[in-house]
């Protein structure tokens, strides 16, 4: 018995002593951490994205590094992420990669049910729908009654994504009829907007305020269902009387498939953690974009009401 009860202790003490090697080993991050951005340097997107590294580095106390991988409507960057098999990689991305791709194109080079897991969103962008000051409108009212008055003589551009399906619905619902001019490069279209070229945009507005303030352009809706930090006297569209155009720019983490959950759970808790920094709340209010963190459940279920709406918008386009 005495034998025994040495074996016990013995065993208890080597236990004691591997169990918090164990559970370093198996803590995460070991190592630095990449988080993959569709989207190019310099965009809301991307410093939302630094600002969370910052914040997430100095909890996990590891490096954590922002690679951005610009490519036509997010494709590449998701590719890339896809491909590393890295689990020690994240994606931080707009929705539509995941909502709007598998709608637009017959062929991805990822499947977003089976390559990316929802972790966490993160913020919210805004979209607005805005025209230049020529048309004397002041209201989506005034603004559709201008359009049938006139059908085929305005012209209109988006950024591309969720933008121009949101304009597109509202064309579809109200029976508009305008010119899209399309663009590769959005800048320029700004450019013939301010120059009364373009007389409709959608798109952030971010970009749009100095128009407004030299009294070339009005901001008719935001899409969100919030109004915006940076324009606050803009009308929602259901405030505007178009609760069907209510679309959020919802940016969120992804992980690869195979994330286990109890790693997700925990991502997402940090991620919850760092956005609520008022020094990231307010970075992030003043460009224009607010902080919405969730959850798994919350990502996933606004992705997918977003895909939703896309479906039917583009339903509506083949009829």
């Amino acid at each position: 018995m005495h034998v025994f009860r040495c074996f016990v202790f013995a065993f208890i003490a080597v236990a004691a002593i591997w169990s918090p090697i164990a559970a370093r080993s198996e803590a995460w991050p070991q190592r630095a951490v990449k988080i993959t951005v569709p989207l190019s340097a310099g965009s809301g997107v991307d410093l939302a994205a630094r600002l969370f590294a910052e914040r997430l580095s100095q909890r996990w106390r590891q490096g954590v590094v922002v690679e951005n991988r610009p490519g036509v409507d997010g494709l590449a960057g998701v590719a890339s992420f896809v491909s590393a098999r890295d689990d020690h990689e994240l994606l931080f991305s707009f929705a539509g990669p995941i909502s709007i791709n598998p709608l637009i194109y017959d062929k991805l080079p990822y499947d977003p049910d089976r390559d990316l897991v929802p972790i966490a969103s993160a913020i919210e962008n805004f979209f607005c729908i805005a025209v230049s000051s020529s048309m004397g409108v002041d209201s989506i009212g005034s603004f559709l009654e201008a359009v049938r008055n006139n059908p085929g003589k305005f012209n209109w551009a988006a950024t591309a994504g969720l933008p121009q399906y949101i304009f597109e619905a509202l064309q579809k619902s109200a029976g508009l009829q305008l010119v899209q001019v399309p663009y590769r490069d959005f800048a320029p279209a700004l450019q013939d907007f301010a120059e009364g070229r373009i007389q409709v945009v959608v798109t952030g507005p971010a970009p749009l305020l100095p128009h407004v303030k030299a009294g070339r352009a009005k901001l008719l809706m935001v899409s969100n269902r919030q109004r915006s930090p940076l324009a606050p006297e803009v009308p929602t569209a259901g405030e505007a009387g178009y609760p069907e155009l209510t679309f959020e720019g919802v940016v969120g983490f992804y992980g690869r498939r195979d994330m286990p959950a109890s790693l997700r759970d925990q991502i997402s808790e940090d991620v919850r953690a760092a956005g609520a920094d008022p020094a990231v709340i307010s970075r992030l209010r003043d460009i224009g974009i607010a902080i919405r963190t969730g959850t798994p459940a919350e990502l996933s279920s606004a992705v997918a009401e977003q895909a939703k709406k896309v479906r039917e918008i583009v339903a509506g386009m083949k009829r």
